[in-house]
């Protein structure tokens, strides 16, 4: 099968991370079955959502493991002009939901996997399809843990987000984290007799603000990223349940996105410390808190220059000079936690992930197509 043809089939599954991504697996493997390649899943504990790994060639070499995410972002609130969930052709673009993101590439390893069971090998073709990466890199940890016991790790891995097809060798990394803010609730016309909690919320946020603008004046700088520093960003807020009353919780939602370079965990433990202070500054500050807590954390990537996976994938693609990306991928887990090598580089491109009217070129597909029928050639 072409790969616009099995994009057809994967962009009909609606696998948005809230949701299961089981049907789309049992189509991957029913595909590769089809084709004498056996798959193992890693199904999750709670949800009905699984990952996927595979492997083509001989069980006593290590491969080059293609690794994708199966899960995409929603459609509500946007105003798609297309089903977002049916594959649709035009001017040279294919439109729906993970089609850049990333379920092109999905359907190009499918279509590598396909030629590779038709062929001898002299090191395996491995694959991985993992599911929640758009809330954390969650779903791929499972697989990554039984990894870590393998006799055989793969030799390396291209992971196939949208790059335009240029290597990508490093990323920043990301820390999600939840701020529960606690004060005291009062009746609105005598509001000293409360702490109000959004206050303490908006108190913290200001502190968030001044560690990110002196990050941003002394913090470390890489310009190869497009903000060459390590970011602060406050996404939600919601706290307050009617306007007469003086709030007693509030929350919100904040990211660090760490160069490599930044310690995370150090910039956390700085922002815990802002919190306490806050709380401490509040005029009855044994009844105010800020609490902190991690939802969801994935490391930066950075793969030396001159590594054997940035080398292969650059003589495969033709691009020969590597980037560097503020969007995170599973690569920096299986750098770190596995010790096998990784890029990314995908077909599409990252400006179309998650927005209306997503779209990948069609000959982006064909060449990435033509990147994987050169490492066939190499595993040969």
């Amino acid at each position: 099968m072409e790969s616009a043809e099995i994009l057809e089939h994967l962009v009909a599954f609606p696998t948005v991370s809230r949701d299961s991504n089981l049907a789309l697996i049992e189509y991957v493997r029913g595909f590769l079955a089809q084709r004498g390649i056996p798959a193992r899943l890693y199904p999750d504990a709670t949800a009905p959502k699984a990952n996927l790994y595979a492997r083509i060639g001989p069980a006593e070499r290590a491969g080059v493991l293609l690794s994708g995410h199966t899960d995409v972002v929603p459609v509500q609130g946007q105003a798609w002009s297309t089903d977002p969930f049916r594959l649709t052709e035009r001017g040279g673009r294919l439109y729906a939901r993970g089609a850049a993101d990333m379920k092109g590439f999905i359907a190009c390893a499918l279509r590598a996997a396909e030629r590779a069971a038709a062929r001898p090998l002299r090191e395996p073709l491995e694959l991985a399809f993992s599911y929640d990466e758009e809330v954390g890199c969650v779903g791929v940890r499972s697989l990554i843990a039984d990894m870590q016991h393998w006799e055989r790790r793969p030799r390396l891995c291209i992971v196939g987000e949208p790059t335009r097809l240029a290597t990508a060798i490093a990323h920043k990394g990301k820390t999600s984290l939840r701020a529960v803010c606690r004060g005291r609730a009062a009746h609105s016309s005598i509001p000293d007799r409360g702490i109000n909690a959004i206050y303490l919320a908006s108190a913290f946020i200001g502190k968030v603000r001044e560690r990110q603008e002196e990050l941003v004046r002394f913090g470390p700088r890489d310009p190869g990223y497009e903000d060459p520093h390590t970011t602060l960003h406050v996404g939600t807020i919601l706290g307050g349940s009617a306007l007469n009353v003086v709030p007693a919780h509030c929350e919100l939602e904040l990211e660090v996105r760490n160069l490599p370079a930044q310690e995370p965990g150090l910039l956390v433990g700085a922002l815990r410390a802002d919190a306490a202070a806050v709380a401490a500054a509040s005029a009855r500050p044994a009844e105010a808190s800020i609490a902190l807590e991690i939802t969801h954390e994935y490391p930066a990537l950075e793969t030396p220059h001159d590594a054997p996976v940035v080398e292969l994938v650059a003589a495969l693609t033709g691009h020969r000079e590597p980037i560097k990306v503020g969007f995170g991928s599973e690569a920096g887990l299986y750098s770190s936690c596995v010790g096998v090598p990784s890029v990314v580089c995908g077909p599409g491109s990252i400006d179309q992930a998650h927005r209306a009217d997503e779209f990948i070129e069609a000959d982006q597909l064909r060449r990435c197509d033509a990147m994987l029928d050169a490492l066939l050639e190499r595993l040969s």
